[in-house]
């Protein structure tokens, strides 16, 4: 049963990372966190495996959304570049205060950001801006800040940066396809730091690597890089302001699971 969840969510996941850039993370968290508790992991756990079994999946759906998302010359590789070098610190700090914080309040603590990003985005709530893609140091501290955030969630950091390069000019596909580049980096270098960080824990399930739950990493993986090409293709194929309304509308019904 669990292994048929896994496969079903991967899917979902797929399909999620290709059309919105987030990676997958913003469902596979908490459905992981539900499916852990019900198998009856120990609640200081749980929620630490969730994200860093989340971070480990998106490696696999970033990778074929990006694929996709190449072959329509979205992806703006001069900004990933940048963004990256900030990226992979920010992720590995961000795994390390993931750590030290405890499960439930760090449940909260993504419900409260889910809805706070789908309000910005639903209203398009932003300060005025320049409209232009700021240097090479600002896109380096950007892919910092949102490389901590994503590994703290457990998500590929589309929240935040598909919000953040359409707020600086960059077309709504083309932040998309960037977004879900940006997602490798966040995702191998948060979940090797959640591995590292669980490795000696004793409460631990059985086919655990740290604070990756093999299982499902496997499981969820298979079908999402199936996927997440369908949603790649689906994300040129939709106007862009509903692809805000529909990315905002998820995100809401996210935050309010968390909290609720």
């Amino acid at each position: 049963m669990e292994l048929l969840l896994y496969l079903l969510l991967g899917a979902a996941a797929g399909v999620l990372a290709g059309l919105f850039g987030v990676g997958g993370g913003i469902i596979i968290v908490p459905v992981l966190v539900f499916s852990f508790a019900a198998q009856g992991f120990a609640p200081d756990v749980l929620t630490h495996l969730a994200v860093g079994t989340s971070l480990a999946t998106i490696i696999f759906t970033s990778i074929n959304s990006v694929l996709e998302h190449q072959r329509k010359g979205a992806v703006r590789w001069p900004i990933f570049v940048w963004m990256t070098l900030g990226i992979l610190l920010g992720a590995a700090l961000g795994a390390v205060t993931a750590a030290a914080i405890q499960g439930p309040l760090l449940q909260k603590i993504i419900g409260v950001f889910a809805i706070f990003i789908a309000l910005q985005m639903a209203l398009e709530l932003k300060p005025k801006a320049t409209r232009v893609v700021p240097g090479k140091l600002g896109l380096s501290v950007a892919g910092g800040v949102i490389g901590w955030a994503s590994a703290i969630f457990g998500i590929g950091g589309g929240s935040l940066s598909v919000p953040f390069l359409t707020w600086r000019g960059v077309p709504m596909q083309q932040a998309v396809a960037t977004s879900s580049a940006c997602g490798l980096p966040i995702a191998v270098a948060g979940a090797l730091t959640f591995m590292w960080l669980g490795r000696d824990n004793p409460q631990l399930p059985d086919w655990s690597l740290g604070f990756v739950y093999l299982p499902a990493m496997a499981g969820i993986a298979f079908t999402s890089m199936f996927f997440a090409r369908f949603g790649a293709r689906l994300a040129h194929r939709l106007s862009p302001r509903l692809l805000k309304r529909l990315f905002a509308l998820l995100l809401f019904s996210v935050g309010l699971s968390f909290l609720i």
